[in-house]
């Protein structure tokens, strides 16, 4: 009797940090994993490697070929006008590669939907997006949610906060702003307001809660949000327990509007910042409650997630 092939769990987006962290649970578990970016690299011992654009639709049917579990888990340039064309046409294709091989998709979301809001960001916190980002992840969630009430295909839609961790260095804002700031000796930065809670998702939580719920037949077809710890510091408090776990003064200053519009007419990335600047400047609490409840999980803790990026980085 042969021994039964194991499933393939394919991940769009690889060697991003979520990526890294969900391929790291998956390898350790004994399951086929196969890396797909436009310049994919091997880690963990992956060595099923596929160059696509996920972009094209050709590429995406290519690069889902024969898998069970599809985990899209792409970045894109921080620019609306790249976002509002590829956005769109990723999940079109993702959706459609998904439908003709069978495969399950996990989709890697953030909170842009949701917009300002009141309270707990929760799993059924309806979508009210405050910028043009946001209308763009509203659009294709809805556009996943709906095949899902249809039938069409089983997928998750699995939400983290912004996050920090390890390697975060390209995307986490706490690690860009704060700990390679204050490695440069130079005062941490902090965009719109520090006296305002902000949630971050530990990136290593992130990828252990993908796994998770790429694991269990229960968590198919649903909303989830990756477990993040609580209560949420503001920004003076960040800085400071980086300023500890660096053993250094927690010197920092503010980025306002005004400051960022004017930084913005000189850089794309900054002026992009700005339309969001509400998430800074209001109170920003993303509730994990769900999840922690069904699978028993406690985030890391803020002061132990921040001296684990910090040592990392030694």
């Amino acid at each position: 009797m042969e021994p039964a092939i194991q499933p393939l769990y394919t991940i769009l987006g690889a060697n991003g940090v979520i990526a890294n962290e969900t391929a790291k649970h998956l390898t350790a578990n004994n399951h086929r994993v196969r890396l797909v970016s436009r310049n994919p690299k091997s880690i963990y011992g992956i060595t099923d490697l596929l160059s696509a654009d996920i972009t094209s639709e050709a590429d995406t049917l290519r690069a889902v070929q024969g898998s069970d579990v599809v985990i899209l888990c792409a970045g894109l340039k921080y620019d609306i006008k790249i976002w509002s064309v590829a956005w769109p046409a990723i999940m079109n294709n993702v959706i459609r590669a998904c439908k003709a091989n069978g495969a399950k998709l996990l989709f890697f979301d953030n909170v842009y939907s949701y917009g300002l809001v009141e309270g707990q960001m929760l799993e059924s916190t309806p979508y009210n997006p405050a910028s043009r980002k946001g209308a763009v992840r509203a659009k294709i969630a809805t556009q996943l949610m709906d095949e899902v009430k249809a039938g069409n295909i089983t997928a998750t839609i699995a939400r983290a906060a912004d996050f920090y961790g390890p390697h975060a260095n390209q995307t986490g804002f706490l690690n860009l702003m704060i700990m390679e700031r204050f490695k440069k000796k130079s005062a941490a930065m902090w965009i719109g307001r520090d006296d305002m809670p902000h949630s971050y998702t530990y990136t290593p939580d992130a990828g252990h809660g993908m796994y998770l719920l790429s694991q269990n037949n229960e968590s198919w077809n649903q909303v989830w949000h990756l477990p993040t710890a609580a209560p949420a510091p503001d920004g003076k408090a960040y800085v400071q327990i980086f300023a500890n776990a660096m053993g250094v003064k927690a010197k920092h200053f503010n980025l306002g509007k005004f400051m960022l519009s004017a930084t913005g007419i000189f850089d794309t990335t900054v002026k992009e910042i700005v339309e969001m600047l509400y998430q800074n400047n209001y109170p920003y609490h993303f509730n994990s409650g769900k999840f922690e409840k069904f699978f028993n999980y406690t985030p890391i803790s803020y002061q132990q997630g921040i001296r684990d990026t910090v040592a990392a980085e030694k």
